[in-house]
């Protein structure tokens, strides 16, 4: 009973007699295990974080940046930002390689296979490649391959790519695009960067064929690849229709890949449509297609002067019209700039009249010539006698100062003139219309000298004969003989490069070799080549 009452502290069950304090140290731990396991298991309650992942702020670094965003909108298993692997360089043995006996390459036969093998998986498993610049290590270009790309994981890179300020290109390659989810990526293009200028979209096949969304009045691409896609006719019409129409052309595509898809005959017609009005397209591939004779010819008729259809003709009267009264208002606001600044010349004079009067006191000479600066238009005469009576050198500079008189009027009047005319015509230039370039009347109909923009077209590996080959004979002689007449500074001389070859005609046909002929001296590489030896 006495060693009960002097352990009032104890438990109200009965220890055993030999471990009082032991048992209520463990007793102890295993109360404190037993609160802090639960403390270990409540990393769940971070999965609150995925209903608010807008409050987390980009960072600008793709690989934090992406990481988070997934982690917060619930996804476990997401591809890596990884650096873009370069080819290696060719292996070289050295003497000392071939001098090791043969029985170490056998042991390392087993470990190279295993390391070979897991090169060969991580290569496949799924990752976002990056490339970086090669100083400030600043994301470039963004690779994605093999893949899909859901319409999450696009919300996700529409919050963490318009941080990356030096993004150029996007290249999404076979990631099982759909037309909905082609929408948001179009979407998610102006919030990116204005350096981002190329997109790649290749081995991804629309139902739809949608891709001529893409191309956009105030779509800001400028090199847009569409490889292997399986575009056909309609979609070859859609592509035609979004480079140009009467009413509408795009400006800001330069380069347009469409190799390995299924367009025809009636598809080139339709690229060849766009062709009509744009001049923006420098560089045009279609090669392995299945084009033939008839999409040749037009696609070749386009690159020379061509008949204007009557709608095409009504639209120039009407587009002529209105550069007319666009004229006659300029014409007349330039006029009423005039008058205003007559009439505050007008007022300004008397008062620097007045004082000169009060300055000069009583002599007539010097009062008529101060006057004469502001207000006679007969005082230009004796202006022109100075330089005979003084120097040169002297004479310039009143000449200068009188610029308040009407006759050094007119030049501030046309200085001011040309400025206003200058900035509306370097304006207009940007927006040119092809339909208001200089014509040509043949028996009543109207033709228009062609597209001379387009630089580079690749027809590689299609269907075309000597008949269609014809066609670009008579492109390549005119727009030689067009060059020889214009100096290159003046505007766009036409091809630089046509490819032609792996087509269905002999390469000994005489058409093909005189258009190899033709363009040989008009390919920039052998252009280099005189001047350089003339330099030399």
């Amino acid at each position: 009973m006495s060693g009960e009452a002097s352990t009032p502290g104890a438990s109200p069950r009965a220890p055993r007699p030999g471990t009082q304090k032991s048992s209520g140290t463990v007793t102890k731990k295993g109360d404190r295990g037993a609160k802090e396991k639960p403390v270990l298991v409540l990393p769940p309650v971070g999965e609150e974080e995925p209903k608010n992942p807008e409050e987390y702020q980009c960072t600008g670094v793709l690989e934090t940046d992406f990481a988070e965003l997934c982690t917060r909108s619930g996804y476990t298993d997401f591809p890596k930002v990884v650096t873009r692997p370069r080819p290696h360089q060719a292996f070289i043995p050295s003497a000392s390689m071939s001098e090791k006996p043969a029985q170490d390459d056998q042991r390392l036969s087993a470990s190279c296979s295993l390391n070979s093998l897991e090169s060969k998986y991580v290569f496949f498993r799924p990752t976002i490649q990056v490339e970086l610049e090669p100083e400030d290590k600043w994301v470039k270009e963004i690779y994605i391959r093999g893949w899909r790309v859901e319409e999450r994981i696009l919300g996700i890179f529409s919050k963490c790519l318009p941080p990356l300020s030096q993004l150029q290109a996007i290249n999404l390659w076979k990631v099982g695009l759909t037309d909905k989810t082609l929408s948001t990526f179009i979407a998610l293009l102006p919030l990116c960067a204005p350096t981002l200028r190329k997109v790649s979209l290749e081995g991804n096949p629309l139902p739809e064929q949608s891709y001529h969304k893409l191309m956009a009045a105030d779509s800001p691409i400028a090199h847009l690849s569409l490889r292997n896609n399986n575009i056909d006719d309609h979609g070859a019409q859609l592509l035609g229709q979004a480079l140009s129409t009467l009413r509408s052309c795009n400006r800001t595509l330069v380069s347009l890949n469409l190799a390995f898809n299924h367009i025809g005959d009636a598809g080139a017609g339709y690229i060849a449509d766009g062709l009509r009005l744009n001049r923006a397209l420098l560089w045009l591939s279609l090669a392995h297609n299945r084009i033939q004779d008839q999409g040749a010819l037009k696609l070749a008729e386009v690159l020379r002067p061509f008949e204007l259809t009557h709608t095409e003709v009504v639209e120039r009267r009407r587009l002529l019209l209105e550069k007319g009264t666009q004229e006659r208002s300029r014409s007349v606001n330039s006029a009423a700039l005039v008058e205003k600044t007559d009439k505050t010349q007008t007022t300004k004079t008397p008062k620097g009249l007045s004082k000169k009067k009060e300055k000069s006191g009583g002599e007539s000479v010097r009062k008529e010539e101060k006057s004469g600066s502001g207000q006679s238009p007969t005082q230009g005469t004796p202006k022109k006698e100075d330089p005979t009576k003084s120097g040169k050198g002297k004479v310039t500079i009143p000449e200068q100062k009188t610029s308040k008189g009407k006759g050094p009027k007119t030049g501030n009047k046309e200085k001011r003139s040309f400025l206003l005319e200058s900035e509306l015509v370097a304006e207009a230039t940007e927006t040119v219309n092809p339909l208001l370039e200089p014509v040509e009347h043949r028996n009543g109909k109207v033709f228009v000298p062609g597209n001379k923009v387009l630089l580079h077209l690749n027809l590689l590996r299609n269907r075309i004969t000597e008949v269609g080959l014809e066609g670009f004979l008579a492109t390549v002689q005119h727009q030689a003989q067009f060059s020889k007449s214009k100096s290159p500074s003046k505007g766009p001389v036409g091809l630089l490069r046509l490819s032609l070859a792996k087509n269905c005609f002999s390469p000994q046909c005489p058409a093909y070799t005189t258009i190899q002929e033709l363009m040989l001296p008009r390919a920039p590489i052998t252009k280099a080549k005189p001047r350089e030896e003339e330099t030399t």
